[in-house]
């Protein structure tokens, strides 16, 4: 795996030169701070190695990308019927839409898009105070990266509380169909149901450009509009990119690219 840190280190040279590139995410005032020009990898092996180029040890804010954690979090708590909430299929329109929401019974398409991502919470914060479900769910993220250093940063949230107006929208309209809390028991994440997790990453989890960067890069992955993507390699371990220029899309510009470069090189698609 030594070869892998060196082709890690090429790509970011590569691209280090293109930093600048793509828009930050100016529409949530604490994310406008966030200098354009910086650019990390990181990747985890499944034998325990890490290997690291760039910004990777630089904080940033992982935005959606908790979105696969707190889905997460809730099968393991109340099972497929979570399924009764939130559909599995792609979107088509943007992460904030309620035009689709509206067509659809107040059901979200997907647990990625802001809709489903809210319903999801909502399921985490049955039986708990809010305080009490934010806890749970950063020591969960935590004891997933094996770093107590991961918070909750208040500025952003701050941030996110004062300018979210279309997800409060998005939140009081599925209020108004009555979405009911299914009953629950405890259970842990099989291989099968990680399997499912990583085929709504391939098909949703990356807004409208979940498609393009299935073509290109074919993993399954996350983004978020922090400019994080995290993305799974099977048999291999775990890759993570961060940029926060972003494209028209709301992906990472230059971390997109990162990962087609990586997967190319390194010969990793799940569709060889």
């Amino acid at each position: 795996m030594s070869d892998l840190g060196q082709l890690i280190g090429e790509v970011h040279a590569e691209l280090s030169p293109r930093l600048g590139e793509g828009k930050v995410a100016d529409y949530i005032p604490e994310l406008a701070k966030v200098p354009l020009e910086r650019f990390g990898i990181a990747v985890a092996t499944v034998g325990g190695e890490v290997f690291t180029a760039g910004d990777a040890l630089e904080p940033f804010s992982i935005q959606s990308i908790s979105k696969l954690f707190t889905l997460t979090l809730a099968l393991g708590s109340v099972g497929d019927s979570l399924w009764t909430r939130v559909g599995r299929e792609p979107s088509g329109n943007r992460f904030n839409s309620i035009v689709q929401l509206e067509a659809e019974q107040g059901r979200p398409r997907n647990p990625f898009i802001n809709a489903g991502a809210i319903a999801v919470t909502d399921l985490i914060l049955a039986g708990y105070r809010p305080k009490e479900a934010i806890g749970e769910i950063v020591r969960f993220v935590r004891f997933l990266a094996g770093d107590d250093s991961i918070v909750v940063d208040a500025d952003v949230a701050r941030s996110e509380r004062d300018t979210g107006f279309r997800n409060f929208a998005l939140a009081q309209f599925m209020r108004s169909y009555k979405g009911r809390n299914p009953i629950t028991g405890h259970s842990v994440v099989s291989a099968a149901r990680a399997r499912r997790i990583n085929s709504l990453m391939m098909m949703c989890g990356h807004y409208d450009g979940s498609g393009d960067f299935a073509f290109r890069v074919g993993l399954p992955g996350k983004s978020g509009v922090g400019g994080g993507i995290i993305c799974m390699v099977p048999g291999i371990g775990t890759v993570a990119v961060w940029s926060p220029g972003l494209n028209s899309i709301g992906n990472s510009h230059i971390g997109a690219a990162a990962l087609e470069m990586l997967a190319q090189r390194a010969g990793w698609s799940v569709f060889e």
